[in-house]
C-alpha cells in the first residue's frame, strides 16, 4: 500500500502553514489575490509551469488548457499556481530556440525551486519546450507531469494533405527549379498550418512528446492527441487530476527515470522514424536524470528496430492520422518485448499495464512488425576522421544511392556564404559534389541551429536532382528529410576537423560501415590545423556569454556543464537546500 504524505509534510507548509511572521506574509498576501485561507490550507501547491505566448503558434491554445489543468487540480483539492515561463517558439526565435533551451530549463527548476510548489504540470511541446522542461523539472525532482501541447490538424493544398515542415521544402525546391507558380506557393502557406498545436509530421516535436510518454511522464495516450480534439482538453483535466495524487503519492521523476526507461524511449523514437534532435535532447535528459546515454547507444538499437509509423517525412500519414490507428499506446503494444513494460510510470502503474487494452486500427499506419517501412537504421551515428566525436544522419530519409558515396567537397565557410553563392550559376558543383557547412554548432552559429538541410543548388534543381550529400555542424527540423549529416562533433567553429575542410576535398561516407572521412592525408591536414585561428566569440555579453562559457558539444547534450549532476562542490547531505 502507498504511503501518504501528511499535509504538514508538504513543501507548501514551509510558505503556508508555518506560525510565525513570513507565513503571515504569505497568507496574507494570497487573500490580497482573493484567495481564502481554505482554498489552500494543507493542500498541495501545484505549479504549472506554462509556455503560452502571443509568438507561439504551437501554444495558442495553451490560455484554455491552462484552466482545464487547474479545474482538475481543484477537483482534485489541489491549489494550481500558473507560472508562465519563457515560449520557445520554433518558426519565429532567432537565431534558434535550441539557443534558449537551457535558458528555458533553467527558469524551470529555478521557478520551482523558490515558490512554493510541491509538485508540478509542464505545458509544452514546441520543439524545445519539451526538453527543456523536463530537464528544469528533473533537476528539481518534485512530482512531475508533462502536458505535451499536441499536433496540429493536417494541412490543406487542392485536396492534399500537406504536412508541416516536410512539404514547405518540398514545395519550395519546386518553387526555385520552376515547377509551381507563386500562386500555388500562397495556397501552401495559406493551408499548411490551420489550427493550434505542433507539428503534425514525426518532426522532433511529435518524437519528443512521444518519447517523454514512453519515459512515463505523462498521461498513457497523450502525446498522440490533437491540439484540437476535445480529448485533448479531457486529459489536460484529468493531468491536473493526477498530479494532485502524485504529490500525496510523492512519485518523483527519479522514482520513474531508469537506464532501460530511456532505452525505451530510444526505441520509440526510433521505430517511429523520429527526429535525429532526439538524440541531443535525450543526453541532456538522461544526463538531467544521472543517467548515462551516449550516442552510440542509439546507433546501437538503431541496428536491430524497424521503423513501424508510416509517417512523415519518412513514410505517408500525418500524426491526426496515428492518433485514429490507435496512437502511441497502440504503437508501443505493437513493438511487444522491444520496450521493457515493467518500467514505472507518472501513474503508478508499469508501461505494459498502461498499454495492455491497445489495439491497432489501421495496419497501414501502424505497420506490423514484418512489414516495416524500413528494416532498421532508423537513424545511424558516423565517425572517422571527419567526425571523431560522432555525427548522425537518418538513412530511411534519403535516397537510397547515397548510402554509400563520395565526392569533392563544395565549402560554405557559414551561413551567409551559403546564402550568397549556392543558387549562383557559376557554383561549381554537380550532383555528385558534397555540400558542407561551416560554423553551425553549438558555438558557431551560435546555437546549433536547424540549418543541416542545406539547400540543393537551384542550377541542379532543374536538373531533376532533389538529393545530395550535405554535411554540417548543425542540427536538421525533424519534418526534415534528405542526406544530410548533423551534428559534426567536435564543431568546427573550436577546431573540430570540419574547420579544415577545403573545396575539393574528397569525402567519402558509408552508412552500413557507419564511416565519415575526407579523403586527405595526415600531414596535409596537421598543417591546415596548425594554420586555423580560433573564430571571433559571438557574444560578449549577458546570456550569450554565459552561454559560450559553459556550453557543451551535440554529444554530451548541449547542456550547460554547471547544470548536470555533481557539478562543482556536492552538497553531501543530497537533496534541496532549505529556504528560509
Amino acid at each position: 500500500m502507498t504511503t501518504r504524505k501528511k499535509p504538514e509534510e508538504l513543501r507548501s507548509h514551509r510558505w503556508y502553514g508555518v506560525k510565525d511572521l513570513r507565513s503571515f506574509g504569505h497568507r496574507s498576501r494570497t487573500a490580497q489575490m482573493g484567495y481564502h485561507r481554505s482554498d489552500y490550507a494543507g493542500k498541495p501547491v501545484i505549479a504549472i509551469i506554462n509556455t503560452w505566448s502571443d509568438i507561439n503558434p504551437c501554444h495558442t491554445h495553451f490560455k484554455q488548457r491552462v484552466e482545464e489543468v487547474k479545474r482538475g487540480v481543484w477537483q482534485a483539492g489541489g491549489f494550481p499556481v500558473e507560472m508562465p515561463a519563457i515560449s520557445l517558439s520554433e518558426p519565429m526565435q532567432k537565431p534558434t530556440t535550441m539557443l534558449y533551451r537551457n535558458l528555458l530549463a533553467m527558469e524551470t527548476e529555478e521557478l520551482l525551486k523558490s515558490y512554493p510548489a510541491d509538485g508540478c504540470v509542464l505545458m509544452g511541446g514546441c520543439d524545445k519546450t519539451t526538453p527543456a522542461l523536463v530537464m528544469g523539472a528533473v533537476s528539481m525532482n518534485l512530482p512531475t507531469i508533462f502536458l505535451p501541447a499536441g499536433p496540429m490538424l493536417r494541412g490543406d493544398y487542392k485536396g492534399q494533405y500537406l504536412g508541416s515542415g516536410s512539404d514547405t521544402w518540398k514545395y519550395w525546391a519546386e518553387l526555385r527549379a520552376g515547377n509551381i507558380t507563386e500562386n500555388d506557393w500562397q495556397d501552401v502557406e495559406d493551408g499548411i498550418a490551420r489550427s493550434p498545436g505542433h507539428c503534425m509530421t514525426m518532426g522532433t516535436a511529435s518524437t519528443l512528446t512521444s518519447a517523454v510518454e514512453a519515459l512515463g511522464l505523462t498521461l498513457p495516450g497523450a502525446a498522440s492527441i490533437p491540439a484540437p480534439d476535445s480529448r485533448h482538453a479531457q486529459m489536460a483535466t484529468l493531468t491536473g487530476k493526477r498530479i494532485v495524487d502524485m504529490v500525496w503519492e510523492d512519485l518523483k521523476p527519479l522514482d520513474i527515470l531508469t537506464k532501460q526507461s530511456f532505452r525505451n524511449a530510444v526505441t520509440t523514437v526510433l521505430a517511429l522514424g523520429g527526429s535525429t534532435n532526439s538524440v541531443v535532447h535525450l543526453v541532456a535528459m538522461a544526463k538531467r536524470s544521472g543517467i548515462s546515454l551516449n550516442i552510440d547507444e542509439f546507433d546501437e538499437i538503431a541496428r536491430s528496430t524497424p521503423v513501424i509509423a508510416n509517417l512523415r517525412p519518412s513514410g505517408k500519414y500525418l500524426m491526426e492520422d496515428f492518433y485514429y490507428a490507435g496512437g502511441l499506446r497502440a504503437f508501443l503494444a505493437r513493438l511487444g518485448d522491444r520496450v521493457d513494460g515493467t518500467q514505472k510510470t507518472c501513474m503508478g502503474t508499469t508501461l505494459g499495464e498502461n498499454i495492455a487494452d491497445a489495439k491497432v486500427y489501421n495496419d497501414d499506419v501502424i505497420l506490423p512488425l514484418d512489414k516495416p517501412l524500413v528494416a532498421k537504421d532508423g537513424l545511424a551515428v558516423l565517425r572517422g576522421n571527419l567526425a571523431p566525436g560522432g555525427a548522425v544522419i537518418k538513412p530511411a530519409a534519403m535516397e537510397p544511392h547515397l548510402r554509400k558515396h563520395q565526392g569533392k567537397a563544395v565549402v560554405f565557410k557559414d551561413y551567409n556564404d551559403m546564402s550568397a553563392r549556392i543558387d549562383s550559376p557559376d557554383l561549381d558543383v554537380d550532383k555528385d559534389s558534397v555540400i558542407v557547412l561551416q560554423s553551425a554548432g553549438p558555438q558557431g552559429a551560435p546555437g546549433m541551429p536547424e540549418w543541416g538541410q542545406l539547400p540543393i543548388p537551384q542550377k541542379l534543381l532543374k536538373e531533376g536532382v532533389r538529393d545530395m550529400l550535405r554535411i554540417s555542424d548543425a542540427r536538421m527540423s525533424g519534418t526534415s528529410y534528405g542526406a544530410c549529416v548533423l551534428h559534426v562533433t567536435p564543431e568546427s567553429h573550436v577546431g573540430g576537423p570540419l574547420a579544415l575542410v577545403q573545396t575539393g576535398d574528397v569525402i567519402a561516407i558509408d552508412i552500413e560501415a557507419r564511416s565519415i572521412n575526407m579523403l586527405v592525408s595526415d600531414d596535409e591536414l596537421a598543417r591546415r590545423r596548425a594554420a586555423w585561428k580560433p573564430p571571433i566569440p559571438k557574444f560578449t555579453r549577458g546570456y550569450g556569454a554565459l552561454y559560450l562559457k559553459h556550453i557543451q558539444q551535440a554529444d554530451n547534450g548541449c547542456d550547460f556543464d554547471f547544470l548536470e549532476p555533481g557539478y562543482g562542490e556536492a552538497n553531501p547531505a543530497g537533496g534541496e537546500p532549505e529556504i528560509h
